[in-house]
Formats: structure tokens, C-alpha cells, sequence
């Protein structure tokens, strides 16, 4: 076996001594399912049930500089793709991260770089190699995450009659971008939702390993969004209770009112929280084991039933469509 921490020497020119920078934060760890690490022409890793993604962030779509500082770039990057690794309940082993940067902008790469190792280091990822190209426009900061899940939670097995829960509070990070859209600076908490999203690897693999999860995916396009996926995904409707919805203290501070802190909550988007379907029953005994281990709520939000699409109960009990979609790719602006 090639062993992961031996030295690979890299060639001249200006790429591969940034390349050196980036790798000058100390050897990679030895751990037995990564084989090969950086500075090869790819990085071998080992596994059962091998879970691939990736997500690819791109300035002034997904972030902006002046809004956050480089090394929170390349966190909120890396943790987003991770987050994809939570969703599915996996094991994180690695992360790959391909940079495209413009001529001026070669300084900032070893902080981009370091914010990502320091999402991988979080979830106890390693940081496998990537990429770096010289960009003529914005920064692009592309991740691909590689995980291990022998039996992963998909979008797929929600049935009728189970209930909703959502971990976490929903809306700090939306609340953030809509402060800094008004021209105020975001509250701490908010900023904080924005700028280091926690991924959820721990919170998946507690309800995972105790097989709670029927169907699960993380929230990055808002509650009523993916909550519309997972009930595309397993052909049934979702039924969402907007009461329960546990919005964040920050998304009110912005808001100013509950109505809009709620709109927040359901279409802002971003929040990195885990969403799932699980039998009637199960969740509830265990949710303060789960609050007094992770530090993190969990909340029964509706149910599973037969049809499609998302619905809302209102507090007279008729079930409504709701009227907020989540975010939509090429068609609503992120930043």
C-alpha cells in the first residue's frame, strides 16, 4: 500500500508553488481509507458504499467578498458540499477543491484553501487534493465531497402516515443576506448561520445508526422547497404545520415580525439542516438524548400522507397550498 502522508514532489512554475502553500499546512493524516492524498493525479480512497457529491459556489451568485472574508469563502464552500454528505447519513472521508481564481487573486488562495480544510477538519475529512486554474472572471471555488454510507438515507422512503421533524432553527442565514441586501450589517448570529453553516454529519449518523430516518435530504433551497423534494422523491404530499416551524431568533431580529421571520424560515434557504420522515412515535422519546448529546433541537413540523406536493394546515385546520416555493436555480438570485 502507498502510504497517505509520503512526500510527492511538485514542479516548477507559479500554479504548483501556490500549490505548495496550499499543502504547507502539515502532511496529510494517516487514516486507513485514504491510500492516496494530495499531489498526486487523483487520490485513492477506500470504502463501503462509496457516496460521491459536488457543489460549486461561485462569487457574487453565492457569496459576495465584501460581505465575507476569504478563508469564510472557502468554509461555507466546503461545508455546503459536506452538508450532502449529512443528508445521506455518510461517513465523511475527503473533499476535493478545485479553485479558479483571477491573476490578482492568487494571494487569497491559501485562506480559501484554509477555510475549507477547516470545514473538512470539523467533520474529520481529509483534504484529498483539487484543482487551480487561473479564472478571467470571479472566483469559482468548486467541491467534491466523498463519503462512506453502507446503507444511505435517501430522499426516497417516506411513507404516509409518518411525521415531519427538521433539526436546528431555520432562517439565521437568510436573515444575514437580507440585512446586507437593506445595507445593515446582519446580527452575529445570523452572519454566523451564513458564514460557517454547520454540516449535520453528527446529528444524521445519531439518527441513522439508531434507523429513525426513512427518507432525509439537508436544507439548502429553504423548507418549502425541499420539503417539495423529499415529497417528489417518495410519491406522497407533505403536510406542514407552519406553527411548529423553529425559527431562528436572528430571522425575527431582521424580519421584525413573526409573518416575515416564517417566510424566511420556509423559502430563505441555506440553513444546512437536516429534514426527515420517520415513523409515528419514534422521534419524540428520544429528542432530549439527542438535544443533550448534539446541543441541537429537533422538531416535529407535519406529516406524510397520501398525494403529492406540500400543503399547509392552518390553525383552523384546512389544509391550504402553500405559497412559498424555496429557492429555484435560474430563477431567483442567490446573493
Amino acid at each position: 500500500m502507498t502510504p497517505p502522508t509520503r512526500n510527492i514532489r511538485l514542479g516548477d512554475g507559479a500554479e504548483f508553488d501556490l500549490i505548495r502553500r496550499f499543502l504547507a499546512a502539515g502532511p496529510p493524516v494517516a487514516r486507513a481509507d485514504v491510500a492516496v492524498g494530495p499531489g498526486d493525479d487523483a487520490a485513492v480512497v477506500r470504502g463501503q458504499g462509496i457516496v460521491a457529491s459536488v457543489d460549486v459556489s461561485v462569487e457574487d451568485v453565492h457569496f459576495r467578498r465584501d460581505w465575507l472574508a476569504p478563508e469564510e469563502i472557502g468554509y461555507r464552500a466546503a461545508a455546503a458540499a459536506l452538508s450532502d454528505l449529512a443528508a445521506m447519513a455518510a461517513r465523511p472521508i475527503g473533499i476535493l477543491v478545485a479553485l479558479a481564481l483571477a491573476e490578482g487573486d492568487a494571494e487569497i488562495g491559501p485562506a480559501l484553501m484554509a477555510g475549507a480544510r477547516a470545514a473538512a477538519d470539523a467533520v474529520d475529512a481529509a483534504v484529498l487534493g483539487g484543482d487551480l486554474t487561473r479564472s478571467p472572471g470571479p472566483i469559482v471555488v468548486d467541491v467534491v465531497v466523498l463519503g462512506e454510507a453502507r446503507e444511505p438515507v435517501l430522499r426516497t422512503g417516506a411513507r404516509p402516515g409518518d411525521e415531519l421533524w427538521v433539526t436546528g432553527e431555520l432562517g439565521a442565514a437568510a436573515a444575514a443576506v437580507a440585512a446586507w441586501r437593506r445595507g445593515t450589517a446582519p446580527p452575529a448570529g445570523a452572519r454566523a448561520a451564513f458564514a460557517r453553516p454547520q454540516p449535520r454529519v453528527r446529528a444524521a449518523r445519531w439518527l441513522a445508526g439508531r434507523g429513525i430516518p426513512h427518507a432525509m435530504l439537508d436544507l439548502s433551497d429553504g423548507l418549502a422547497g425541499d420539503l417539495r423534494h423529499l415529497a417528489a422523491a417518495s410519491a406522497v404530499q407533505a403536510v406542514l404545520e407552519p406553527g411548529l416551524v423553529p425559527v431562528a431568533a436572528a430571522a425575527l431580529a431582521v424580519a421584525g415580525d413573526a409573518d416575515a421571520a416564517l417566510r424566511l424560515a420556509l423559502g430563505g434557504g441555506e440553513d444546512y439542516e437536516l429534514v426527515f420522515a420517520a415513523a409515528p412515535g419514534v422521534v419524540a422519546p428520544l429528542a432530549a438524548a439527542f438535544q443533550a448529546e448534539l446541543g441541537l433541537r429537533l422538531t416535529r413540523i407535519g406529516e406524510a400522507r397520501e398525494g403529492e406536493g406540500v400543503v399547509a394546515r392552518a390553525a383552523d385546520g384546512a389544509l391550504r397550498p402553500l405559497d412559498i416555493q424555496g429557492f429555484r436555480h435560474f430563477q431567483d438570485r442567490e446573493t
